[in-house]
């Protein structure tokens, strides 16, 4: 029995401490155990992005794009390969793009629903449009589209030549008679006049020496000459007169072939007087003057005018071979008789400064004429509408 007194209570102690550290050991537990979530948190639960989705409302379902297609022709109705058909948007939506096939058909895909503009090309081809609108998912089937050929414009601007130029003014030069009769051909009234080619100075020079006013004034110097019995070599009758209306005209021929022709050209000299008409008396006077020995060469620059110059002196030394010979004239006479000749061409120069021009009625209107000559080869332009 006392044994058994014993025992009891240790059995009693045991389980008290058994009883304590089961408490122990179930006190983290409840420590631990899960708060609420926050509000607003999800928490990494399933079904949190449905409650926000909820919240903004259902989002918007994605609208069908739809589709565009065509076929392009040329006029014959044959199918154009390679046509390139661009479209656009009302909206900055970006363009698209397609090329026809074999076939000449082209198609569009995906392309948003609203209005829509297509632009038609191909090389050699005018460029063709077309706009319209798309619905929600629709295939759109685009009329036949007809491209013309491209029309083409061929801007030519025809630019006269030097020469052409210089043959329209000498046209008007040849116009221009003092009074309307005699002759005023180595007269220009354009200051920047084109120079002359050699071929345009010995037309001028033949035109000159076989106008009919100028033979009949040659004929005037023979029967003065006669009636004077100048030259008398020659004698009286009509033999006297063919001889010396022979003379006087071989002497115009001369006179102007060699000092307006021949030696113009050698010495790229403009053989005309270039007319100023413009500043004071006295500058004029002293230009016209001048003239006389110098003249304007083929560059446009003023130079020594040895054409006229040495033309008269080679002029009378051609006269020595057809004139009698008691009146040929020597050399220090043929020198004496150039100085005359400038002396002359002063002369003439004064008077076509201050009072020839006044005198010549196609004179004054010879640049308008001129103007109106060149203006139409200035530049034209042609323009062809292809087939």
């Amino acid at each position: 029995m006392g044994g058994t007194a014993v025992i009891m209570p240790r059995y009693k102690a045991n389980l008290a401490c058994l009883s304590f550290t089961i408490l122990l050991c179930g006190f983290p537990t409840l420590a631990q155990s899960p708060e609420p979530p926050a509000a607003g948190a999800t928490g990494g639960q399933p079904g949190a992005p449905a409650t926000a989705a909820s919240a903004r409302g259902p989002l918007p379902e994605p609208q069908p794009s739809g589709s565009i297609g065509g076929t392009v022709v040329d006029r014959t109705g044959a199918f154009l390969v390679g046509a390139r058909v661009t479209i656009t948007h009302e909206d900055p939506s970006p363009s698209q793009e397609a090329f026809s096939g074999d076939d000449g058909q082209f198609s569009l895909v995906n392309i948003p629903s609203g209005p829509f503009h297509l632009s038609i090309t191909a090389p050699g081809f005018a460029t063709q449009t077309f706009t319209g609108a798309l619905r929600s998912g629709e295939v759109y089937a685009v009329p036949q589209i007809t491209l013309a050929i491209a029309t083409a414009v061929t801007e030519v601007r025809v630019v006269p030549t030097r020469v052409e130029v210089a043959e329209d003014e000498i046209k008007e030069e040849e116009k221009q008679r003092v009074l309307g009769v005699i002759p005023n051909f180595y007269v220009t009234y354009l200051p920047n006049a084109a120079p002359l080619s050699s071929k345009q100075k010995f037309e001028l020079a033949w035109k000159t020496t076989v106008d009919p006013v100028n033979l009949g004034i040659t004929g005037v110097i023979a029967g003065v000459q006669q009636a004077q019995n100048d030259f008398s070599g020659y004698g009286q009758g009509a033999q006297g007169f063919a001889k010396r209306y022979g003379a006087s005209y071989a002497d115009l021929v001369a006179g102007t072939f060699i000092g307006s022709a021949v030696l113009p050209s050698l010495l790229k000299q403009d053989p005309r007087y270039f007319y100023k008409g413009t500043g004071s008396k006295r500058s004029r006077i002293l230009y016209a003057l001048a003239n006389a020995v110098i003249c304007k060469g083929d560059n446009g620059h003023w130079q020594a005018n040895y054409s006229s110059i040495l033309g008269s002196l080679a002029a009378g030394g051609i006269s020595n071979l057809y004139y009698p010979a008691k009146n040929r004239d020597g050399a220090e006479l043929t020198f004496e008789n150039a100085l005359v000749g400038i002396g002359a061409s002063a002369a003439a120069n004064l008077l076509q400064e201050f009072l020839v021009r006044k005198l010549t009625p196609n004179g004054s209107n010879h640049s308008a004429a001129k103007s109106q000559s060149i203006i139409g080869k200035l530049s034209s332009t042609l323009v062809h509408d292809g087939d």
